[in-house]
């Protein structure tokens, strides 16, 4: 039994992986260097049968929870972190975090733009109800991108004054068309940034980059980062959840934004997922390079057919997302059609835009995961707006992410 993939299309694929040859090199190498990092911190912390068991009720003396957060500090070079599946989402993590590091009466920057669509209720620029930043008293500012890129000389001023507190740097691009940052240039921001105010806090939301290079932004000078489980470092395997990794008194901070204040982390039963979390993390240098290279892939069948993808097939990747500018909304339909029929599960179904919560405009997304909205599987997604750019992201396994791509190009395309 075979997918119906007709000639011409699995011989524009062939072509594509000709080309690709060096950049697949490359990502296998960086998949290389983070399996060590994870497996050496496994073996450091003595990672057992006993760990995996779950709690239940209060959750106290889970040992394998208490310890995954050991590993994870370990492995994103920080103090202390917070790995919990009661984190519902990357944008809940998140959240905690801010209100962990800002009181009533501080500013917080966005050092690169609006960030993404659902914490703009989260922060209060739209209102979604009571219980953002705003209603806390806390001021929001932005620094603009100047082309498409971060405007380091603007962020200076706007962090420079006392009362800034928190700056928050999104790594991915999110809906945005700039390019998403490298961990270098983040350690460069962070750098300014603690030149002109070193009392500041800097959070990255670091959703879609964990693992893709082979450092982290903490290891660069970022107070914290913050990301979900089922994208990058659940290795698509975690059912839920998301991580907070950073200095120690905005972990805690944030741990009583989770729970509440004098419980912390020192509470929330596992369930018996514990198993899961583990394995996904010790999975995700290799998922996340399958992943890499779909969108590389991608990138490069689209280039064939004279379609533009950022970044460019041939450029150094620092997230898993890939942009491809669909142009009109028909041809961006299409196309997440064809991916959803590379799903693994729901592959019968057909998308349709619709009015997702978060976000400003119907929004059109093709996914059939084996865990419900988990990115770092196979997927595409796009706010049904100009340009109408689709944004594809994941791939638990190379060979099958190459699959879902060749069914979007064939629907696009119009072939049998």
């Amino acid at each position: 039994m075979a997918l119906q993939i007709n000639d011409k299309v699995r011989a524009l694929g062939a072509q594509a992986e000709v080309n690709l040859r060096d950049q697949f090199d490359r990502i296998d190498a960086i998949a290389r260097a983070n399996t060590e990092k994870v497996l050496a911190a496994f073996q450091k912390h003595r990672v057992a049968e006993n760990f995996f068991a779950g709690t239940t009720g209060y959750g106290y003396d889970d040992l394998g929870r208490d310890k995954l957060d050991e590993i994870y500090a370990d492995i994103f070079g920080t103090e202390a972190a917070l790995v919990r599946i009661q984190f519902v989402n990357g944008t809940h993590a998140i959240t905690c975090a801010l209100f962990g590091a800002l009181k009533a009466g501080d500013v917080l920057v966005s050092a690169v733009g609006a960030p993404y669509d659902t914490l703009l209720g989260a922060i209060g620029v739209v209102d979604k109800g009571h219980g953002s930043l705003l209603d806390y008293g806390v001021e929001y500012r932005q620094v603009d991108l100047v082309n498409d890129a971060p405007d380091l000389e603007g962020m200076e001023r706007t962090v420079a004054d006392p009362r800034v507190k928190a700056v928050l740097i999104q790594r991915s691009r999110g809906y945005a068309t700039r390019a998403s940052l490298s961990v270098a240039e983040i350690g460069e921001m962070c750098r300014r940034i603690k030149a002109v105010n070193p009392n500041v806090s800097i959070l990255v939301d670091n959703c879609y980059g964990e693992f893709v290079e082979e450092l982290e932004p903490t290891q660069v000078g970022a107070d914290l980062v913050v990301g979900s489980l089922i994208k990058n470092p659940g290795g698509g395997i975690a059912p839920t959840g998301g991580y907070i990794a950073g200095r120690r008194d905005l972990v805690e901070g944030a741990a009583m934004r989770l729970s509440a204040p004098g419980i912390g982390g020192e509470c929330g039963c596992t369930l018996g997922q514990n198993r899961l979390l583990y394995q996904g993390l010790f999975l995700a240098p290799h998922t996340v390079a399958q992943a890499v290279k779909t969108a590389v892939f991608a990138a490069g069948v689209m280039e064939l057919l004279g379609y533009e993808a950022l970044p460019k097939s041939s450029e150094v990747r620092h997230d898993i997302i890939q942009m491809i500018h669909m142009k009109e909304p028909e041809a961006l339909k299409r196309f997440c059609k064809g991916i959803q029929f590379g799903a693994p599960v729901d592959s019968y179904v057909t998308p349709e835009p619709w009015d997702m919560p978060g976000y400003d405009s119907q929004v059109i997304m093709a996914a059939g995961a084996f865990v419900q909205g988990a990115s770092i599987e196979l997927s595409a997604d796009a706010p049904m707006r100009e340009p109408y750019t689709v944004y594809l992201q994941g791939g638990l396994t190379y060979e099958s992410g190459r699959l879902g791509v060749l069914l979007a190009v064939q629907e696009l395309l119009g072939q049998d």
